[in-house]
C-alpha cells in the first residue's frame, strides 16, 4: 500500500492518455501540491508538459497548439472555472480529470459549457491527498474541530480524503472507531455512507482478511504532544517547519542563498529516504561517514571532521566540491540548525524531564529547567 506510487501512476497515466504532442498541465491549488509531492518539474517536463498553469489564474495566454491536461478537485469553485475555460478554450484540445467523485450534474452542465466540442476525456482519478511518504498522507488541514465537534467543511473535506485513499489504494475496509469520541463517530460513519453509495467504486476483489480502517482522536493522547522528537524528519518538522517537504531555513545564521529553502524529499534524495526515521546522534555520525566519503574521492581531502561545525566549514571552503554535493550541503545545513536550536532551548534536558513526567508515576524527581 504506497500511496506516493498510487498518486505518481495516476499522473502518469493522465500524461500517457493525452497522446504525444507539447501539453500544459492545468491545476488548482491543492492540486498543485499534490502533483508536485510525487514529480519534480524535471520529471514531469521530459513527458512533454512544458508549461504549468492555475485554473484560476486570469493572465493564461491562448495556445492553441498545446493539449491541456486539467487535474482538479471537484469544488464547485473549479467546476464554475472549468464551465468558463470550455465557453473561451486557451487550448487545443482538453483532458480532464478530477481528484474525486463528481456529480452527474456538474458533468451535465460541463458537457453542456463545450459547445466548441474541445473535451476528448473526463474522468476521476482518486489522488485527492498530499503524499507525504509512501506510507503517510495528508490533507494539508490546519484545523478541523471548533472545541470537539467537526467543522462541517472539515468533516467532508477529511470524509473525500480518506475515501480517495481507499479508492487509490483499492481497498474497501471494515471501519472501526475509537466509541468515546464523537469526532471518530462522524466521520467513521461519513466515510462508509460515501462507500454504500458509491458501492460500485468499491467493488473490489475480496481477500481472506479485510483491510481494516481504524479511526482514533488524537485530542485523547495526552502522551505524545508532552514528548520531544529524536528522529530526523519528526525533528526537522517539529523545529524548522516541514511544508510540502520544503523547509524554509532563511532565518538561520549565515546561511547561503541557496540554501534559504530546501526540498527534503525521500523520493528524490537517497540519503533523507535512508535516514528518515532514524534517531539524532545517528544522523550526525552518518552525514560525518558520507563527508568522509565525498573526501576521499579528493586527493587533497585530508581535513578531519569531528563536529557539525567542521563540517560545514568543510563545506563552505571548497566551492567546487558544494557544487557536486548540494545533498550533503543540504543536510549538513539542516542538521546544524537542529544541533544549534537543541543547544539553544536545552532539549535534551528538557527531553528528560519529559521522559520521567510520562514513563513514571513518581515526579518528585523531576527538574525544572531554566
Amino acid at each position: 500500500m504506497n500511496v506516493s506510487l498510487a498518486v505518481k501512476q495516476y499522473v502518469s497515466k493522465m500524461v500517457e492518455s493525452s497522446g504525444p504532442g507539447m501539453k500544459v498541465l492545468l491545476m488548482d491549488r491543492e492540486t498543485t501540491s499534490i502533483v508536485s509531492m510525487v514529480y519534480t518539474q524535471s520529471e514531469i517536463l521530459q513527458k512533454e508538459v512544458y508549461l504549468f498553469e492555475r485554473i484560476d489564474s486570469q493572465n493564461r495566454d491562448c495556445m492553441k497548439h498545446l493539449k491541456s491536461i486539467c487535474f482538479l478537485r471537484p469544488t464547485k469553485e473549479n467546476v464554475e472555472h472549468l464551465i468558463q475555460e470550455l465557453r473561451r478554450p486557451k487550448y487545443g484540445v482538453y483532458f480532464i480529470y478530477f481528484s474525486n467523485v463528481i456529480s452527474k450534474s456538474e458533468i451535465k452542465a460541463l458537457a453542456e459549457a463545450d459547445e466548441q466540442e474541445v473535451v476528448a476525456e473526463v474522468q476521476e482519478f482518486y489522488g485527492d491527498f498530499i503524499s507525504v511518504n509512501p506510507h503517510l498522507f495528508s490533507l494539508n488541514l490546519p484545523g478541523v474541530s471548533r472545541g470537539r465537534s467537526w467543522e462541517s467543511s472539515m468533516l467532508s473535506r477529511c470524509t473525500q480524503g480518506l475515501t480517495s485513499v481507499l479508492l487509490a489504494l483499492k481497498k474497501c475496509p471494515v471501519i472501526r472507531y475509537q466509541l468515546s469520541s464523537d469526532m471518530s463517530k462522524r466521520l467513521a460513519e461519513s466515510v462508509k455512507q460515501i462507500i454504500t453509495k458509491e458501492y460500485e467504486l468499491f467493488d473490489f476483489r475480496k481477500t481472506e482478511v479485510p483491510p481494516l480502517l481504524l479511526i482514533l482522536d488524537r485530542s485523547d493522547d495526552a502522551i505524545t504532544p508532552l514528548l520531544n522528537q529524536w528522529t530526523y524528519q519528526a525533528m526537522v518538522h517539529e523545529l524548522l517547519g516541514l511544508n510540502n517537504n520544503r523547509i524554509d531555513l532563511s532565518r538561520v545564521p549565515g546561511v547561503s542563498k541557496d540554501l534559504k529553502e530546501v526540498v527534503l524529499s525521500a523520493e528524490n534524495d537517497e540519503f533523507y529516504a535512508n535516514n528518515l526515521y532514524l534517531n539524532f546522534g545517528e544522523i550526525g555520525t552518518n552525514i560525518k561517514n558520507l563527508m568522509e566519503d565525498f573526501q576521499k574521492k579528493r586527493p587533497k581531502g585530508h581535513q578531519r571532521l569531528e563536529s557539525i561545525s567542521d563540517m560545514k566549514a568543510f563545506v563552505d571552503n571548497y566551492p567546487q566540491f558544494k557544487k557536486m554535493s548540494g545533498t550533503v550541503s543540504k543536510h549538513v545545513t539542516v542538521v546544524g540548525e537542529l544541533s544549534r536550536l537543541v543547544s539553544e532551548r536545552q532539549l535534551m534536558e528538557v527531553s528528560e524531564v519529559e521522559q520521567e513526567l510520562a514513563c513514571q508515576n513518581d515526579h518528585s524527581n523531576a527538574q525544572q529547567v531554566t
